[in-house]
């Protein structure tokens, strides 16, 4: 199950603040401010898709994210690679490698990320 743009905005806060209040959650996003009831209305649709729970006190709740952010990355990236790249990761590598301003160092540091991967299997 995906997120949509703004939910996914949200998302966003809730990773950066591990868990919060829906003020905390307010105070985290820019001027101008959403509505709270927009923010309860996305909590409440990503709390039905299983991103969010949250913990009572009393009347208020604290939210908290049930996904870690590196999991939801790794699903899009995938997701991306089998549909527009053929399901080749070489393919979505050379694209990237090729189509971004990466500077030599940058493509060096990937060029060691992946020897040492090659070295780990």
């Amino acid at each position: 199950m995906q997120l949509s743009k703004t939910e996914e905005q949200l998302m966003q806060y809730l990773w950066k603040l591990n868990k919060a209040f829906m003020k905390d959650i307010l105070e985290a996003y820019p001027e101008p401010k959403p509505a709270t009831t927009t923010i309860a209305t996305l909590l409440k649709r990503m709390i039905g898709k299983g991103f969010v729970a949250y913990k009572t006190y009393g009347k208020s709740r604290e939210y908290y994210p049930l996904v870690k952010k590196e999991d939801y990355f790794s699903k899009h990236v995938n997701g991306l690679i089998k549909t527009f790249f053929n399901d080749s990761a070489s393919q979505f590598a050379s694209f990237f490698t090729r189509k971004t301003d990466l500077t030599k160092e940058e493509l060096e540091a990937l060029k060691a990320i992946i020897d040492q991967e090659i070295k780990n299997k």
